[in-house]
């Protein structure tokens, strides 16, 4: 920099002084980024430290202002200087911007959803519930798109562990709250279905406080909103404290280190007090717990003769006493992670085959109560056992934004365990109630996608105890081989990043919204039997079950196909109803019609096209849905359309065909739905749907 005085030759006095301003400036930036870097891979950070580093992060960003200032005084006065610096200062004002205008964009939409949330729950009729919640769903997708650009942008793994459990929380509570809320309305004296429809919005109301807790980065309640001391984590800071003894034998006391050691001796009464840990394990863990308790006693004698010395030093004794009480620590942890992963693996294969969701389906679709008590005694105590399961995980999961996953999974089995039993009692009321059996299908599969989540976080807590965690999240976009097709080859999962991700997320809720509207305009058809009502309600759940995909839970290459299938058929009843009808009404019904069959044809293609690599698979899935959007679209336009067209020609007798005739009449012109089904029975309905869905769940989930 600049030192020479004024008078000093050829050196301007004012450009001196401005680069000594830059490098004042520059000293506490440098310093402060220095704090901020030193810090990062430190395995302890209490609340005091955390609170002090985001101190040291604002006054950084203070820091960035002030240079920036400097650095367009400068350019101001110096032409050679000016255009770069002027750019660079720009776009150091943008980012610092862009980031502010996320967060009031993402508060904002906050607010409209909570508004709009509100104005759900009060809702009376039908019709007013589809329009407001049509908004809803724009401003869900709105928030999808804010809250994923926020969660990218957090440096803070616990915020972006927490802001991504109540993203999930959310989605999944978008549709619950659809179905809900058309039951309780379908059927407002039930008190079983309104306990059910109020538990998912309360649900959201949390999800959302929490995202606005992440956003303005506040909290409530203050530090009783800190996550319990895990295991891991008083093991961590035990054994800190412990080897910190080589570098000073009076950095801390000899109290400290056997209170916390009693601590963390009492946490592990959640193992061995639990009714479904057993004896042996029981037994090994009070024994692992009992050497632990020697070995410190033995280091804090040979630590206390030391001190009496008045060493400076760790002498050979106690370097050995700190080795003997870390290994038998390292024991105790090892055991309780083998005896909490091995109880979640059993877990998850005892509920692959999702028995007890059947049952209560089966005895909810029959009206049998006793049968739906019975079975929700069972549930509750699988939800009790997976609870305190998630509980154990949680002690040892080893990170914190995995402790955090760990309690997002324990919540979710506590609140969607008495959801089913409430949605299952509210279709045993009313057995024949189609809306009631979707609702708790909605419950039933939001269940069976938290057990999917839970076995891939299983194998995270896994990959960080065994010193293997990678950085993205894994999501196999293909088929496992030998499952649906003989002839797929091995396929490698692929890695989508977090931009990939947000994208897929974004077209899986928009196609979920847009099922929404088909599911609204069937409801209007007065023959709920006939041959249009029957395909559309198809290609709906299929669109439903790429959300699902989407969300993690399904394949897709069957899905698609049966989806362009079933809209091709579509395209056939058609035309042959544009036969029929006169000719302004026969160009458009034609021209929605071509649109309807070139956006079948296309995902035809796509769903058979072979490809290979993760930017070809992402392509693939990425047009595949945008197709089925557009399909979704012309239905929800033809619908109320042909509905209208239909109970014109009737009213003029004009004698369209009956739902029974052209059903007969498609039997002998499309794909033969027996090989869909696998019977001879009637064709690929809702029922059978739901049946497939569930065998793809169970294939996945194995």
């Amino acid at each position: 920099m600049a030192s020479s005085p004024c008078g000093g030759g050829n050196f301007d006095c004012g450009l001196e002084i401005q680069t000594r301003s830059v490098e004042q400036t520059l000293i506490p930036l440098v310093s402060q980024i220095t704090t901020l870097i030193n810090h990062k891979d430190k395995l302890k950070k209490t609340e005091k430290t955390l609170r002090a580093i985001q101190r040291v992060g604002q006054a950084v960003s203070v820091a960035v202002g002030r240079f920036v200032a400097v650095g367009e005084a400068i350019s101001a006065e110096n032409e050679d200087l000016k255009d770069e610096m002027g750019l660079a200062c720009f776009e150091a004002r943008r980012a610092v911007v862009n980031k502010t205008l996320l967060e009031c964009f993402l508060r904002e939409n906050i607010i409209s959803v909570l508004v709009t949330l509100e104005q759900l729950e009060r809702v009376s009729t039908f019709q007013e519930f589809v329009q407001i919640f049509s908004q809803f769903g724009n401003e869900m997708v709105e928030f999808a798109h804010l809250t994923g650009d926020r969660q990218n942008d957090l440096k803070d793994e616990k915020k972006r562990a927490r802001m991504a459990a109540a993203r999930a929380v959310l989605e999944k509570c978008t549709m619950m709250l659809l179905t809900a809320s058309k039951t309780c309305l379908r059927h407002p004296d039930c008190e079983s279905a309104r306990i059910n429809k109020e538990a998912v919005f309360q649900r959201m109301r949390l999800a959302l406080e929490q995202v606005i807790e992440i956003v303005t980065d506040t909290r409530n309640g203050g530090e009783a909103k800190a996550l319990p001391v895990s295991i891991y984590a008083g093991i961590r800071d035990f054994k800190v404290k412990v080897e910190g003894l080589r570098d000073s034998l009076y950095c801390v006391s000899c109290e400290a280190v056997a209170a916390q050691l009693e601590a963390l001796v009492e946490k592990t009464e959640d193992f061995t007090d639990s009714a479904y840990t057993s004896h042996e394990q029981r037994e090994t863990i009070i024994q692992l717990c009992q050497i632990t308790r020697q070995e410190t006693k033995q280091l804090i004698s040979t630590w206390r003769h030391v001190q009496s010395l008045k060493a400076k030093e760790a002498t050979d004794e106690v370097e050995l006493s700190i080795l003997k009480t870390c290994q038998s620590v390292s024991d105790l942890r090892r055991e309780l992670h083998r005896v909490a992963v091995g109880r979640a693996t059993e877990l998850l294969k005892l509920h692959s085959d999702h028995l007890v969701l059947q049952a209560l389906k089966a005895s909810g679709g029959d009206g049998n109560l006793e049968a739906v008590a019975d079975y929700a005694g069972t549930l509750t105590e699988h939800k009790e056992h997976l609870v305190e399961t998630c509980r154990l995980l949680c002690h040892i999961s080893g990170t914190e934004p995995l402790e955090i996953t760990c309690i997002h999974a324990e919540e979710t089995f506590r609140v969607i365990g008495p959801q089913i039993i409430s949605a299952a009692q509210t279709l045993a009321l009313h057995p024949t109630s189609k809306i009631a059996k979707e609702n708790l299908a909605v419950f039933c599969e939001a269940w069976e996608s938290q057990l999917c989540d839970m076995a891939i976080l299983l194998k995270e807590i896994n990959d960080v105890f065994e010193g293997r965690r990678g950085d993205k999240k894994t999501y196999l976009s293909l088929p496992r081989p030998g499952k649906l097709s003989a002839n797929l080859k091995t396929v490698k999962a692929a890695k989508l990043d977090a931009e990939e991700q947000t994208t897929i997320a974004k077209l899986g809720l928009e196609l979920c919204l847009l099922t929404s509207d088909v599911d609204s305009e069937v409801e209007r058809w007065d023959e709920q039997d006939h041959e249009m009502v029957r395909l559309c309600q198809i290609i709906s759940s299929m669109a439903y079950s790429m959300y699902l995909f989407t969300s993690k839970a399904l394949h897709y290459g069957f899905i698609f196909q049966v989806l362009s299938d079933q809209g091709l058929q579509l395209c056939h009843i058609l035309h042959s109803l544009s036969t029929q009808l006169l000719d302004e009404d026969r160009i458009l019904n034609l021209s929605e019609t071509e649109k309807l069959s070139a956006a079948c044809q296309q995902l035809q293609v796509c769903a058979k096209t072979p490809v290979q690599g993760k930017s070809a698979i992402f392509q693939k899935v990425d047009s595949s849905i945008q197709n089925t959007k557009g399909i979704l679209t012309v239905v929800v336009y033809l619908l109320p359309i042909c509905n209208k067209l239909i109970r014109k020609c009737k009213s003029e007798r004009s004698c369209l065909a009956s739902p029974q005739h052209w059903r007969e009449k498609q039997l002998s012109t499309t794909v033969s739905e027996e090989t869909l089904n696998g019977k001879g029975s009637s064709g690929f309905g809702v029922k059978s749907l739901e049946q497939h869905m569930a065998n793809l769940t169970f294939l996945e989930s194995k």
